[in-house]
């Protein structure tokens, strides 16, 4: 079952964003393997990403093999705390165009 990760990061900034996710993702822009969608942008008082993977499995995977070690290192220019999270097993997809 697909499964879905909400991070918002209080007082994010697009560019602190940037930073982390150069860092994080595979270059070129591609997603993560087992990540199938991607999602971010400025809300109330800081930056939410929203991630879909295709199970909690590979959520956990990329967690604890890239991202948690990653950021406890620190990422120039990154995220400077940890974001609330929440998380879900997602129930329903629907896709479509998004515009510029």
């Amino acid at each position: 079952m697909a499964y879905g990760i909400v991070h918002h990061f209080p007082g994010g900034t697009k560019s602190q964003y940037e930073a982390s996710i150069a860092a994080v993702h595979p270059a070129g822009g591609a997603l993560p393997k087992g990540q199938t969608f991607h999602a971010a942008g400025p809300s109330s008082g800081g930056w939410t990403i929203v991630a879909i993977h295709d199970s909690k499995e590979s959520w956990e995977k990329f967690r604890d093999g890239i991202l948690m070690p990653t950021m406890s290192k620190g990422i120039k220019g990154g995220f400077t705390s940890p974001p609330q999270e929440t998380a879900f097993e997602v129930q329903n997809i629907h896709g479509g165009a998004l515009g510029n």
